[in-house]
């Protein structure tokens, strides 16, 4: 893949931008490989490539210019916009979206945030597309006296995109640097997202992570159902759960699911998906990993780890070494985070590896490990 912007200068975000992608994820499955290389017992699967292009079907774009000039992409070294309306790697769906956006910015008057000067209302423009072709738009705003602007545009917007179904304003009145606040005001008569992912529809709220590669998630989730089905356990946990992409694929008769994750509105969101798909035994429980563990009583006969880059910790580690689990599935985006945890359980053996493509043009990827514990002496 080529990028203007990048052969320009302009952007440099997609590190391996220019190299072929046959080579990108050969690098990363070695490099995948070396940190897991003391657990030479793994079985490595074929790697899941992604689309080269237009795979991101989440947009987190900065808002620089004016209000009757937007820019909608990233700032330069001085924090004024770079316009990347046609960025290569978003989805086509959310690109061919991005100029009725700048017009209804436009339209609402508001002014971009100027970093520099500390000046200014509009900050991020967060746009999600689910499989259907539907968008998720969320303007993230400095004030309170903002949210009335940004109503002010919904009924224009939608006319202009039928297929924006949830709008809000996110409040973010800190200086600093992160993408959206705490605090969301839906501005539409719906405020989630359906998403086919893999074999489920997932219900994603606006602050739900939600995995930026749809075609690579599903096949994550499609790969930990099947390790899953063939251990065919009665009991299973999904730590870290999000909107509950594993613990759905998780679902079938006879078998209880139970999804942690410390996000409400994450939780709120797989409730919800839960309810609509008929799934009476996965239920949902919103607590900190490590700590829900220690008070949740009898362990579960196969357990589901998918926590973020820092990996799980020496204590979740701990507690998983001595649980005494049968089989852990560990779904990893930082291959190093994985080695080192998987040092803390040394009663554990990685049977079956997989890596997952989830971010092409970049060295990130994900790593998938099927563990099965080893037999007593």
């Amino acid at each position: 893949m080529q990028c203007s912007y990048f052969d320009a200068g302009l952007c440099h975000s997609c590190t391996l931008m220019g190299v072929p992608y046959a080579e990108q994820l050969a690098t990363k499955e070695a490099t995948a490989r070396t940190l897991l290389a003391a657990h030479d017992s793994a079985v490595w699967l074929p790697a899941v490539a992604s689309a080269e292009s237009g795979f991101r079907a989440k947009a987190k774009m900065v808002v620089g210019g004016s209000s009757a000039a937007p820019t909608l992409g990233i700032l330069d070294g001085q924090g004024r916009g770079v316009d990347l309306r046609r960025c290569g790697i978003v989805a086509p769906g959310i690109r061919a979206a991005f100029d009725a956006l700048a017009e209804a910015i436009t339209a609402s008057g508001l002014e971009p945030y100027d970093v520099p000067a500390r000046r200014g209302e509009l900050k991020n423009v967060i746009v999600t597309e689910s499989a259907d072709g539907e968008l998720m738009v969320r303007f993230v705003v400095r004030s309170r006296a903002s949210v009335a602007a940004v109503a002010s545009i919904v009924s224009a917007l939608q006319e202009a995109l039928p297929q924006v179904a949830v709008v809000t304003a996110n409040l973010l009145p800190e200086h600093k640097a992160v993408v959206e606040g705490a605090e969301e005001v839906v501005l539409t008569s719906r405020s989630t997202l359906p998403m086919r992912v893999g074999d489920v529809t997932l219900q994603v709220r606006p602050q739900s992570f939600v995995q930026t590669n749809t075609a690579i998630a599903g096949a994550l989730y499609r790969q930990g159902r099947a390790w899953i089905d063939a251990v065919a356990p009665s009991t299973v946990w999904d730590l870290y759960c999000g909107v509950g992409g594993f613990a759905l694929h998780a679902a079938a008769p006879g078998r209880r699911v139970l999804g942690i994750e410390v996000s409400p509105d994450a939780v709120e969101s797989a409730r919800t998906a839960a309810g609509a798909l008929g799934m009476p035994d996965v239920a949902f429980e919103v607590g900190d990993a490590t700590t829900a563990v220690r008070v949740a009583g009898a362990a579960p006969e196969l357990l589901v780890v998918n926590p973020p880059r820092r990996g799980l910790g020496a204590d979740l580690a701990d507690w998983i070494e001595r649980s005494r689990i049968p089989t852990v599935v560990y779904s990893s985006c930082n291959a190093a985070s994985l080695a080192r945890d998987l040092e803390g359980m040394p009663s554990y053996r990685v049977t079956q590896a997989r890596l997952f493509d989830m971010f092409p043009q970049s060295t990130h990827s994900e790593v998938m490990v099927l563990l099965e514990r080893a037999p007593a002496a």
